[in-house]
């Protein structure tokens, strides 16, 4: 069964955030990883190697609330409080995770192609034609 979570984007402050949100919901992160913690192409600073790059925190029976901080660190966009939310669909199969993501995305903005990531997913981001911003995300292992 596909679900659907809540993604939000913070300007540095996430892992700060998310520590709150698990003081009132309870509960363990299932991730909490740092750009630091990925395969970097070149050297990061202390700053940006210790921000959020993935965090989960299950909240109810059905439901994850994901985050990270964002990219403007690595010269994207700095976040805009308002827009700084996206749906996260986790399909059921690749197939479906591929279609989903070439049907929404047509006529939007694609931040992120649809491919296998380095934490064994296949990922991907964008903003649709009308403006909502989705992330794609099935696991590959």
């Amino acid at each position: 069964m596909t679900t659907t979570n809540i993604y939000l984007t913070f300007n540095g402050n996430c892992e700060d955030a998310f520590t709150f949100y698990k003081s009132v919901f309870g509960g363990e992160f299932n991730y909490l990883g740092h750009y630091g913690d990925m395969p970097a192409k070149e050297p990061l600073s202390a700053e940006v190697a210790n921000k959020v790059m993935h965090v989960g925190l299950p909240i109810g029976g059905d439901t994850m609330l994901m985050g990270d901080d964002a990219a403007h660190f690595f010269g994207g966009k700095e976040v805009v409080i308002g827009t700084n939310m996206s749906i996260m669909i986790s399909p059921d199969s690749e197939t479906e995770a591929r279609r989903i993501f070439e049907q929404l995305s047509v006529g939007g903005t694609v931040q992120q192609a649809l491919e296998a990531m380095f934490w064994g997913d296949l990922y991907g981001a964008f903003t649709d034609k009308f403006g909502i911003q989705w992330k794609i995300s099935f696991p590959l292992k």
